[in-house]
Order: C-alpha cells, then structure tokens, then sequence
C-alpha cells in the first residue's frame, strides 16, 4: 500500500486466495475485476466483472469458467470461426495483477478513485490455449528445458559449471519504449520535424513545462506499480514548443523514452509493457496531451521504436546467478559459445521472424535508411576488440556489454516497434537462439570458431549460416554501403507487408527449424492470416482515401497570366502525377484504381507492388508540390 492509500499491484505469489479476498475486503473502492487475455494481433481484453462476483466464484476465474468470449471479439483468425466460436478466459496466478484507477469516477463511500483489478489471463479455445501470452509461456519452458538438456549432454566450453549444478534457465528481457507526444488537434510541421532532427535539437535536452510534468508523473507511477522505472528522457524527434502569454506551452510536440527494470520472466515483461503504455497514456492524457506509440506517425521524421534485450542465465542450485552468454574472459573474449549461438541462430532465421516483428505498413515505414532504424539482418559485436568496446546503431541486433556488469551481458533487438506483439516477437527470439545454441553445443563449437564464422564475408561458406551472406559489421551499414551493396550482403529490406510475409513460403526450412509444440504452426498462420487481412483492409480503406485527399488537396496556385514558365511547367509536371495517381482517364485506370481492382481479384502480388509505387510517386508528389506552393505568391 502507498502512501494515498492505494494498492497498484498484487505481487506474484504474495498472496494466496484468502490472502488477496482479504486485501481486497479492507479496499471497496476496487469495484470491479478484468480478465486481460492476449489475442495473436497484440490487444488486450478489458471488461468489467463486478468485484462481487470475484468473491463468489473465485476458483471458477483459474479454471477457465468465469469469463468467455468469442472469435469475433479477439484477433484469432482460423482458429475461433463462426462454427466453433467460443474463447474461455483463465487467470494467471503466476505474474502480478495491477490495479487500474479510473481518477474521473470517485467511489462516494471511501472517496477514492474507482478501481479494476486487472489480472493476466489466458485464452482457451477448444483447440488448446492460443494467445499470446500462452505462446511465450510455453515457449519459454521449452527452450528452457532444451538448453539444460544441452548443457548436460555436451557442456559449454570455458563453463565452470555442469547441468546438475542448474536450477533453472532464467530468460532476461526487458523493453524501451518510445513515444510522441503532442497537444491536441496540433497540426504537424514535418519539415520543421525534420530539420529540428538534423540539428539535434531535441536528444536528451531537458524538458520543459507540462512535458516535464508529465514524465516526471509518468515514473512516479511506474514506481508505484512495481516497474522499477530506470530513465525517462527526450528522444531524436520534436520540436520547441509554443508559449503564450501567460507562460504555458500551447504547442508541444516531441518524442520521449521510458525505459524499465528488466524481468526474469518473459511473460511479465510482455505485461509490463501494456501496464506501462496504460500508464503513459493515462498520465499525459491528465495534463492535456495526447499519446501515439505507433511506429511512424510523422512521414519522413525517426520513428518510434521498443527495443526489445534477450538474455540467457541461470540459476544455480547454490542461487547464484551466471550470465550464460558471458564468456571465461570477458577481457579478451565478446561471447561463449553459447551467446554465439543464440545470436547466430536469430540472424539466421530473421527472415522468418521478421513478419511477426513488423507485421504493418506503419511498422515498416519506420524500418527506413537514415533514420536510425534496423534494415539490414546483420550485429556488431561492440568494436573490433572485447576491451575496446564501441556501439553501433545502424545494426538489427547489436550486443551489449561491459567488463564492470557482466551480468548485463545481452542482445539488443533494435527493429520492434510499440506496436509490435511483445510475447510473439520474445518467443520467436528465443527459439531462434535456441536452434543457434544447439548447432554451437552439438558440434563443440568454441568461441574462436564461431567467432570466425560470424564474421565471415559473403561467398565464405560455413557450416552453419549461409555461404552468400554476411553477418557482421563495427562500421555503420547505412554509410559505408550502397543500397545494392547492402541488400547483397545482408539480404533484401521488404517494402511491404505482403512481401514480409512472402518470407514464410520462400525459406520454409527456417520456418521449420522454429515451429514446435510451444508455437504450433497453426498459431503462426492465424498471426499471418490476421496481419495480410489488416495490410489489404488498410491499403485500401485507409491508405488510398488519404492520399487521394492529398492529391486533391494539391490544387493549382497561380493564375492565368500571373504565372510564369518556370513555375507553370512546375505545375504541369505534378498535375500529371496527380492525375497518374488519381484520375481515370481514357489511357488508362490510375494507381489508386489499379490498386483497389487488384485487392478486390485477390491478387496481392500485385497490389503490393503497386503499393510501393504509389508510395514513391506520394513522396515526389509532396516534394514537387512543396516547392511549387513556396514560390507561388
């Protein structure tokens, strides 16, 4: 209990049931109780089950009988039909609940904010458990058990402990999670953005005036629930704010980060980022401001993303704890064979988890050279040598760690978004890591070798990644190779959500090597399914309206007779796009036409291809248009 009087959070396994009933007894202001089940698109449930009811049938919610939904209520597609609809929810009693507070509706007795119990559950459906939160849960367990069998079966070179010494494998996880913040109904000046990023402007500058508020009340909370909360702090993005009169900002846009404590449990990672998203939106939203996490909400300024850490240690039967990444030396050595492994085993399978990490065109429209965001499937080990580290942000996943904490040693996952399903993406991490650390286990692999291996160039073979590509890179990607270069070397970017997915039927054996009893095949086609239906829906519902109101909006400015060559030529060259993008004409159907019949045929080949195209023509309609509208006066 805090000091307003309050209980946040439930401590996993504080109480037992008379324990949490009583706490409840002394607490009437919580008034009602909600099931928060996962579903394969990332959202959560929230009902409202009067707290009456939690009393009298408290058993029923850990048996999956207090609370049902149905497929049409939760993203499962191919799995909760119209036939075989039903969705039981079941209460996990292994993770924390929070408690959520509504401070616009006051309980009268007490005088306190109403409150929920939000309690994590699982979702049943005749077929087996099939949400996200069962996913990683199982997920978890398993990798944990292959890699203490692998341990006992073949060692770990340079480990000074056997499997019979383990108690337990410890997956250590943690996330960043980056935001934009804005005043609302604000008008956006992304070229202001834009240059405001160039100059640096707005990284790790101090923040002002109800931003300040804000945050500062964000890790407040954060701390009152249990979140260990580590750093709040100004991101790349943003602009300097507005002051009126009387001294308030009236015009604030910016991009913050609040980063976390990391858990031991994976799953109470995943959780304790949507409790942190409720929190960061509730806070800001008290002080007038409004939230996106989405990953690019501002065209052609950074993004947003959610660095997501992977690690592997363990726990003796002593309780120490050891980082099993780490190796003998950390002076003259990045890894052990072990944490090769795992790294080398998520590089090489990236093509086929990279669906489920960017599985939107919001997603992807961050994953842009230049922005500082992940394009190509390669690491960097942090600098040439162990003892000389360096850090490089151009990578997909870069390694961090320090000599002075080496129990920190992990793997930064630089592509995830706010938007991106947390558990999935977790759970595809470590099976990945899993099938690495098998190959580098199995065949007595030291940490020279696969050293070696890891920093091969393109066209050397190896005996477990693949002979064209390369891997590895301590020089940023983006400035030290061409586009072509790039692609060569570390694999092609795909431009759309379609293409993403393509990567499932075009590397089946990478898809193979992950599926499992953990993450059944079927729970990753209903996670496809589910992605390619919101990618078709949003191209054309959301995508193409939009940027045929922008074509529109692009209207000619200079009169008859008060124009001049230069700038009536100008207009002809973006009126032709407008009606290449736009207008049906005689010649032929238009892009956005073109994309709708392609869409209605199914034929998503082609829609997508279209897709790209609209998209490049959209950026030099805005750019053409920009400088035509700034020298018409």
């Amino acid at each position: 209990m805090t000091k307003d009087g309050l209980v946040y959070v439930i401590p996993a396994g504080k109480y037992g049931k008379e324990g949490v009933l009583a706490l409840l007894r002394q607490h009437p202001e919580i008034k009602f109780v909600s099931l928060v089940g996962i579903d394969l698109a990332g959202n959560d449930t929230d009902e409202k089950i009067p707290v009456s009811l939690f009393f009298e049938d408290y058993d029923k919610f850990f048996n999956a009988a207090a609370c049902q939904t149905d497929g049409s209520s939760v993203v499962l597609p191919g799995i909760a039909t119209l036939a075989n609809a039903r969705v039981d929810m079941k209460a996990d009693p292994g993770v924390n609940w929070f408690v959520d507070y509504n401070d616009e509706n006051m309980d009268a007795v007490t005088g306190k904010p109403v409150g929920t119990l939000r309690i994590p559950a699982f979702l049943q459906h005749a077929t087996g458990y099939i949400d996200s939160r069962s996913v990683l849960r199982n997920t978890t367990n398993y990798v944990g058990n292959k890699i203490k069998e692998l341990i006992r079966q073949y060692g770990i070179q340079g480990l000074a402990v056997t499997a019979e010494d383990i108690d337990k494998i410890v997956f250590t996880t943690a996330t960043e999670l980056e935001f934009w913040v804005k005043t609302p109904s604000q008008e956006v000046a992304t070229r202001l953005l834009s240059a405001s990023q160039k100059l640096q402007e707005q990284y790790w500058q101090r923040t002002h005036g109800v931003v300040r508020t804000a945050l500062e009340q964000t890790i407040e909370r954060l701390a009152q629930y249990g979140l260990e909360p580590e750093m709040g702090h100004k991101e790349v993005g943003g602009i300097k704010a507005h002051i009126d009169d009387s001294g308030k900002l009236i015009f604030v846009l910016e991009q913050l980060e609040v980063d976390w404590k990391y858990a031991s449990d994976p799953v109470q990672t995943a959780d304790n980022e949507i409790q942190a998203r409720i929190i960061i939106r509730e806070v800001f939203r008290e002080n007038g401001l409004e939230v996106t996490f989405q990953a690019k909400p501002i065209h052609g300024v950074a993004g947003s993303g959610e660095h997501t850490h992977v690690g592997i240690g363990a726990v003796l039967k002593n309780g120490k704890f050891i980082n099993l990444f780490n190796p003998h030396d950390m002076h003259t050595e990045f890894l052990s064979p072990l944490g090769y492994g795992a790294l080398m085993g998520i590089l090489k399978h990236y093509e086929v988890i990279n669906p489920f990490v960017s599985s939107t065109t919001d997603s992807l429209n961050r994953l842009k050279p230049g922005f500082e965001a992940p394009v190509c499937i390669v690491t960097a080990l942090g600098g040439e040598r162990p003892d000389v580290p360096t850090r490089n942000r151009s990578v997909l996943a870069g390694l961090i760690r320090s000599v002075e904490a080496p129990l920190a040693t992990r793997i930064e996952m630089r592509a995830p978004n706010p938007f991106t399903n947390t558990y999935i993406a977790i759970a595809l991490f470590y099976l990945a890591a899993l099938n690495g650390i098998t190959y580098a286990l199995k065949e007595g692999k030291t940490s020279a070798e696969l050293l070696a291996e890891l920093s091969k160039k393109p066209g050397e073979k190896a005996a477990y990644l693949e002979t064209d590509r390369a891997y590895r890179s301590e020089v940023d990607v983006f400035e030290h190779f061409g586009e072509e270069e790039r692609s060569a070397m570390f694999g092609k970017a795909p431009r759309t959500v379609w293409e993403n997915f393509q990567a499932l039927n075009r590397y089946p054996e990478k898809l193979a090597a992950l599926v499992c009893p953990a993450f059944e095949k079927r729970i990753m086609d209903s996670f496809a399914l589910g992605a390619l239906n919101r990618w078709a829906l949003e191209l054309q519902y959301r995508s193409v309206p939009e940027n045929l109101a922008k074509v529109i909006a692009a209207k000619q400015l200079h009169g008859e007779g008060d124009g001049n060559p230069l700038e009536e030529a100008r207009w002809r060259t973006i009126n032709a796009l407008r009606t290449e993008l736009g207008r049906d004409t005689d010649r032929g159907l238009s892009i956005f036409s073109r994309i709708k019949n392609a869409l209605a045929a199914k034929d998503y080949d082609t829609a997508s291809d279209l897709m790209v195209v609209m998209n490049d023509k959209m950026d030099e309609l805005d750019e053409l248009y920009y400088e035509y509208s700034h020298n018409a006066f």
